[in-house]
């Protein structure tokens, strides 16, 4: 009976006083063995833990502390005014790349070709090597050339000039190291004036000319990207 008794005691302490089994108290099993709470290595022998050596905490946050516990046995994360956080150096952050697309150029045909042609002048190629050593560190797909020109003339005959100063411009870029199969050209002849209707008259007059002027351009836009770091 008396040992009957004994074992009814162990399972309701057992029940009551579950912190107890995990905080590192000495029991005794069926067999009247001595036996610990815990037996993982890593577990804070200062502190109740699970299996996974995760100290338990009350109610109110605090961590719950085993008769092993000395201020010398003290964790930062429990006691952290017991114990002096350890110092991390940080390490200098690498600076990121700064990305930024590329403005899309506009080169005055009169500045690139005499008027009424299609061969680069020496001012024009000067105006291109410029261009392209611009490209140096530009990771790029495609160069768009589109050529464009004044209303002065028929349709089809503008097409054809905005098309042949539009391809002089490729060849030369060509000719610079650039891959002829990154770029693409196109005439759009008349169309998208700049001017708009601000040019009087319909006569190739030198006031006319010179007043369309902003109308004969070729544009290059290049789709990429830069990379500079700060």
């Amino acid at each position: 009976m008396k040992k009957l008794t004994f074992a009814r005691k162990y399972l309701i302490g057992a029940v009551i006083l579950p912190g107890l089994l995990a905080s590192g108290a000495v029991m005794a099993n069926s067999h009247g063995e001595e036996r610990q709470g815990f037996s993982a290595a890593d577990k804070p022998e200062a502190y109740a833990a699970d299996d996974n050596g995760v100290v338990a905490r009350n109610s109110t946050g605090l961590c719950w502390r085993t008769g092993y516990w000395t201020p010398a046995k003290a964790i930062y994360e429990c006691d952290p005014d017991l114990v002096k956080q350890p110092e991390t150096v940080a390490e200098a952050p690498v600076p990121a790349p700064v990305v930024t697309e590329p403005e899309k150029v506009s080169f005055s045909a009169d500045a690139l070709f005499d008027f009424d042609k299609a061969i680069l002048k020496p001012a024009g190629k000067q105006a291109l090597d410029d261009f392209a050593a611009n490209l140096e560190g530009v990771n790029y797909d495609l160069i768009i050339a589109v050529g464009y020109t004044d209303r002065i003339g028929s349709e089809a005959y503008n097409k054809n000039l905005s098309v042949k100063r539009a391809e002089a411009v490729k060849s030369y870029l060509v000719s610079k190291g650039i891959g002829s199969d990154r770029i693409f050209t196109d005439g759009k002849g008349k169309a998208n004036p700049v001017t708009g209707d601000s040019c009087k008259g319909s006569k190739a007059t030198r006031a006319l000319i010179n007043c369309l002027a902003p109308d004969r351009r070729v544009e290059i836009e290049v789709a990429g990207t830069r990379e500079t770091v700060n």
